[in-house]
């Protein structure tokens, strides 16, 4: 296991996760509950953060984030949904009509 983040906002460290996982990349938030002993401990030592799993995805996980950080759209191409045929713009992973996931490479 590898850190590959970490932050004082624990709600973008939770955000960071659901990106990795939305890729593939199994990952666990260590430190989540221990702001309470902040004080006691330097704050910065519980900071949550963020870990992967397979340390062979770490420079893939680096690359996420350093992505969704730095505000850029990913590319991708608007869809529609195989279930009810509502198009998305690619930035959207299930239909918000009918619920219906996105299937991979499907575009308009």
């Amino acid at each position: 296991m590898k850190r590959v983040y970490s932050s004082q906002n624990s709600t973008m460290v939770g955000h960071l996760r659901n990106v990795l996982e939305n890729q593939g990349i199994i990952c666990s938030i260590k430190n989540e509950n221990l702001f309470s002993a902040a004080g006691g401990l330097p704050p910065i030592d519980c900071w949550p953060e963020l870990w992967v799993a397979e340390d062979s995805q770490y420079d893939q996980a680096k690359g996420l984030i350093e992505t969704a950080l730095s505000g850029e759209v990913s590319p991708g191409l608007p869809w529609k949904c195989p279930g009810c045929g509502e198009e998305h713009e690619p930035q959207f992973a299930e239909c918000w009509n009918c619920g219906e996931s996105r299937p991979p490479g499907m575009a308009i």
